[in-house]
């Protein structure tokens, strides 16, 4: 059995899926500042007019990277740029760094999807499945490997109230479904069972990964809602607007103020630093496994990461938590004082975004017509709420799930790799990290520094009297008709 999961890499070469996403961005950062490998071989493509080198050297000059340069700062010899696309066959690699993977790589962490919930099954299709397969048919040729990690999601079998760590049925083959988009069929009646093309993709990606004729070192992962980082390498990191972060800073801002979701339901979010750890231990229980040939023609080992089971909050508890956040470190830029109204009703939903997004909305639209500016608000109110419409299915359900694999992962460890590669969730401060994810999306998505506090949390109270100033004259307003049409 290998020692430590730093001491699993040692002199070896790792090939990572994905690195210029939200995960392998900083699952690259943590394996160059904590493990001692030979070379981190990354495969990126051309895009927007940028070229795989300068896509690396842009992302490697973030903040994310700013820790990573002070303890290592000659990382960037580690790292391999290999020029490639997932979609393409063979993953367009020129034949000298196909060759090259072929006789280096030791470990493979296949991250790179397409998460869009509104993507279309055949792009979904073309990136998720088969993206995935021709990773495994070079993962097939690969001469010295010794594990690979392929990242799916806990939703995966979302149609199910309870998801163990197994394969499910799916009624349709990953190889069907291609048929049938390459003959423009129309979708099958299955995928009307998932709320969206990605976690659909994810399943039909898992069974082909479990029939997979040329048996590999595999695992699967399957984290849950991944949030923000909670410590490394900066606590509050993240990158996007998507999911929840997008809802976190909708809502900060004061623009979002009705969303369809259930408060009595349990939460599932796994921090961003906790999610790679636990990736990496993945990898080092692959490994371990595997090392004696006995497991190479055995089923892939599944390992749900949730936060669910040893720490739950429900969204009432979390939202709480948000508040008080905001309460904290309000953005500046903020357009009204924090308010939402939350209800898992459809209806009220569709009332109370007239009332308190449309009108409003408008209004401030009007004002800019009248001042000679383009009207936008209404645009950003349709867009958020085609992207929390998007969540729906995260936001007024709840699964149960089975974790046995990971917290057995979990007690294996020593207590060195413990602290270095943390992701157990026992005592987890949910009120710290929701402070932590406010403030993280404050200054990464908002781009707001702390210096601006002291004006912002002025700004803060002025929107609160004015908030309800709202409030009352539109109780005055209700009464007056009422009494008009009474009398």
């Amino acid at each position: 059995m290998e020692g430590s999961i730093a001491e699993l890499f040692g002199n070896g070469t790792i090939f990572i899926t994905g690195s210029t996403g939200f995960l392998g961005k900083i699952l690259t950062e943590k394996l160059l500042r904590s493990c001692s490998m030979k070379t981190i071989a990354l495969l990126v493509r051309s895009k927007k007019g940028f070229d795989s080198n300068q896509r690396i050297t842009d992302i490697c000059n973030q903040s994310m990277f700013d820790r990573l340069r002070i303890e290592k700062p000659d990382f960037m010899t580690k790292i391999k740029i290999i020029d490639g696309d997932l979609e393409q066959p063979s993953l367009g690699l020129s034949t000298e760094d196909h060759d090259w993977l072929i006789e280096n790589v030791n470990f493979v962490f296949h991250c790179a999807a397409t998460v869009k919930f509104n993507e279309t099954l055949e792009i979904a299709t073309r990136i998720n499945i088969q993206g995935t397969e021709n990773l495994l048919e070079l993962a097939t040729q690969i001469n010295h490997l010794k594990g690979y990690v392929h990242v799916s999601t806990a939703y995966s079998h979302s149609p199910r109230s309870e998801i163990k760590e197994q394969f499910y049925p799916v009624s349709i083959s990953a190889e069907e479904l291609k048929n049938l988009i390459k003959r423009d069929e129309n979708p099958p009646k299955v995928l009307e069972d998932w709320s969206n093309t990605y976690t659909f993709t994810k399943a039909l990606t898992e069974n082909l990964i479990s029939t997979y004729e040329n048996k590999l070192p595999i695992s699967i992962v399957r984290p849950s809602i991944i949030g923000c980082t909670k410590s490394e390498p900066e606590p509050g990191w993240v990158d996007n607007m998507n999911g929840l972060s997008g809802v976190i800073a909708a809502l900060t801002i004061g623009m979002l103020r009705t969303m369809q979701l259930s408060t009595d339901k349990i939460s599932d979010v796994v921090p961003l630093d906790y999610t790679v750890n636990a990736l990496i231990g993945v990898m080092w229980d692959t490994v371990n496994r595997h090392r004696d040939g006995n497991n190479k023609n055995k089923e892939p080992k599944i390992y749900n990461y949730v936060s669910s089971v040893e720490s739950s909050i429900r969204r009432e508890k979390f939202i709480q938590y948000i508040y008080e956040g905001y309460y904290q470190i309000p953005p500046l830029e903020s357009m009204w004082y924090m308010f939402c109204i939350f209800t898992a009703n459809r209806w009220i939903v569709n009332i109370l975004r007239f009332i308190l997004h449309r009108i409003p909305g408008a209004l401030v639209d009007l004002s800019f017509v009248i001042r000679g500016k383009k009207p936008k608000i209404l645009k950003i109110y349709k867009k958020i709420e085609n992207s929390t419409d998007l969540l729906k299915d995260f936001t007024t359900r709840e699964w149960k799930f089975d974790n046995s694999n990971t917290r057995e992962l979990w007690s294996s460890l020593s207590q060195e790799d413990r602290k270095t590669f943390w992701f157990g969730f026992e005592e987890f401060d949910w009120k710290e990290y929701i402070k932590c994810y406010v403030y993280g999306v404050r200054k990464h998505l908002l781009h707001e520094d702390l210096s601006n506090i002291p004006r912002a949390l002025s700004k803060h109270r002025k929107l609160y009297w004015l908030h309800l100033l709202c409030i009352f004259l539109i109780v005055c307003i209700v009464f007056l008709v009422y009494w008009m049409f009474m009398t």
